[in-house]
Formats: C-alpha cells, sequence, structure tokens
C-alpha cells in the first residue's frame, strides 16, 4: 500500500504546479510513481480531484476542498514526524535568510550573533530586499514576511504582531495643524512608500476590513521605510507606517503619533514563512524557533 502522508504531498505538489511530472521532480521520484500516489489517493477518497486534459491538470470543486484541508493539517502532521522520527538532527549548513530591510537591521541582525552562539554550524546568509522575493524560485531557505501572505505555497508561522500607525513630527503638526479624520490627510503632505497598495502616493488605505481608501497627496515617495522616516523627521509630512519602524522616535518624543477616526490598515502580523518541504532542513526550523522564541510576548516596537 502507498503511503498516505506521501500521496497528500504529492496531491499538493500537484495542486500547486498544475503538473504531475513538476510535482515528481520535487518529491525526487519518477513520473510514473507520483502518478500512481495521486490515483491511489483518488480511490481512496472515492473521487476524482483534477480535471485532466492533454495539456494540464487543474483542480475541480472536491479537489480544492481537499487542497484546503491538506494545507491545514499537513505542516502538523510533518512537524510531529519530523519531532519523533530523530532524537538529533545536526544544525548544520548555510541558512539563505531574506527580510525586509528596515526590520531585518533593526531586529533581526541584532538576533544573529546569539544564533550563531547556539548553533555554530550555520552560516547565516541575510539577504535584505523590500522587493517581493520568491523563496521557491531564488533560493531562499526561509524569509521574514510583514503583512498579509499571498502565497499559498507556502508555510508560515506568526511570530509577532505588528500595527500600521500614522506620526509626524511634533513641530509639523503645530505649524500645519494636527488632522482628526482620515478625510483631513488630503490637506497635509503625506509621504508615500511605492512598494505597498497600502500606503501608495495616490491613496492611503484604513478600515476595519481595510475596505477604506483615502486620498491623499505629496511630494516624497520612497521604496524604503527608512526614506520615509528619515523625510517625517526632518518634517517633511505625515508618515503612514509599521510601528516598528517608529517606535523609538515616538518614545524619544521625535514623533508624535496621530489617533484618526479610523481604524489603520490590518497588517496581520511578522511572519517566518518556508517552502512546503516534506521535513524543513534542521537549520529553518532551528532559525524559526528562534524567532519564535525571541519575539514572543510584548513586541518591543509597541506604540499605544
Amino acid at each position: 500500500m502507498l503511503d498516505r502522508l506521501t500521496g497528500m504531498q504529492v496531491f499538493v505538489r500537484t495542486a500547486q504546479q498544475g503538473s504531475l511530472s513538476a510535482a515528481a521532480r520535487q518529491m525526487k521520484m519518477s513520473p510514473a510513481m507520483a502518478t500512481k500516489h495521486v490515483d491511489a489517493l483518488e480511490e481512496r477518497l472515492g473521487i476524482k480531484l483534477f480535471h485532466r486534459t492533454t495539456r494540464k491538470l487543474s483542480l475541480n470543486e472536491s479537489g480544492r476542498q481537499y487542497l484546503e484541508f491538506c494545507l491545514r493539517i499537513l505542516p502538523d502532521i510533518e512537524e510531529t514526524e519530523a519531532a519523533v522520527s530523530s532524537q538529533r538532527i545536526d544544525v548544520v549548513g548555510t541558512l539563505r535568510l531574506s527580510a525586509p530591510i528596515s526590520f531585518g537591521v533593526r531586529y533581526i541582525a541584532p538576533l544573529v550573533p546569539e544564533f550563531s552562539a547556539m548553533y555554530p554550524g550555520v552560516t547565516v546568509d541575510l539577504g535584505l530586499n523590500d522587493r517581493y522575493v520568491d523563496l521557491i524560485d531564488e533560493g531562499w531557505d526561509m524569509t521574514v514576511r510583514i503583512g498579509r501572505l499571498a502565497d499559498s505555497r507556502l508555510i508560515a508561522r506568526r511570530l509577532a504582531p505588528t500595527k500600521m500607525v500614522v506620526a509626524a513630527t511634533p513641530a509639523y503638526l503645530d505649524a500645519h495643524g494636527r488632522p482628526r479624520r482620515v478625510g483631513d490627510l488630503l490637506d497635509y503632505n503625506c509621504l508615500s512608500y511605492s512598494l505597498s497598495d497600502a500606503t501608495g502616493a495616490r491613496e492611503w488605505i484604513f478600515g476595519t476590513r481595510n475596505q477604506l481608501r483615502v486620498p491623499i497627496r505629496g511630494n516624497f515617495i520612497a521604496n524604503n521605510g527608512d526614506a520615509l522616516v528619515a523625510a517625517a523627521l526632518n518634517g517633511q509630512g505625515i508618515l503612514y507606517g509599521p510601528d516598528f519602524l517608529i517606535a523609538d522616535h515616538v518614545a524619544a518624543g521625535r514623533l508624535e503619533l496621530l489617533p484618526l477616526d479610523q481604524p489603520a490598515y490590518d497588517m496581520a502580523g511578522i511572519f517566518a514563512v518556508y517552502p512546503p518541504d516534506r521535513r524543513p532542513p534542521a537549520k529553518v526550523r532551528a532559525m524559526v524557533d528562534f524567532l519564535a522564541d525571541a519575539f514572543a510576548g510584548v513586541p518591543a516596537w509597541q506604540v499605544d
């Protein structure tokens, strides 16, 4: 009898890739064996999971429902299996870790010495980039991502909360007045982050369900959060960004939070994200657990 867990994993890879041969390559098995696993799974379930043509496979409704189920339970099964199947797996090798620039400089890089002391056999290759990084295509072992996750192929573990805040220098607000409603922002110089739809050059997103698009205008757009913070600190305008960017400046009185009449954009959190391997490398599991422990509790960047 074919292994049920492997059958589920082959099914997930096939659904994600739209190809049995691509799934077979990822699983390091022959296309014939991958086909046997999918056929056995469909026979066991008593339903077909795919629409099949000569050119491609696509999920039918039953397949979509089963994919959602597999994506929910497979990480727990695989983690449990990995934990009990080996007393000790050496944590060694090069760990390619991607992170956003501002968060990586502030909160990831300072933790690396502690991680290295715990796992001297691991070399951490930290790549900082604010653009979207494709882990699988670009060969990263894992990434730290901030905000909502769009790629269902990946496994994510929430590390910490974060929230969006609106802020400016007290001097700027004394000179221009303090907005009370999101609609007032159109009367101010707004500093925009070009890599996020939530804080674009023409509108910012607010609301309990991220449904409120507020028109704004301003004379500075940047693709890096620290550049926007620098502009705000020099009195150029109002900043809308994650709390971890400005917590120290708020605590020191250099920036002032602006409580507006609508909730800020819901960031969902900060996540460790890695590819859906059947058994993630020990170095990846070690870093994910390490970061989860490091960021447990009230985050250092929390602002009121």
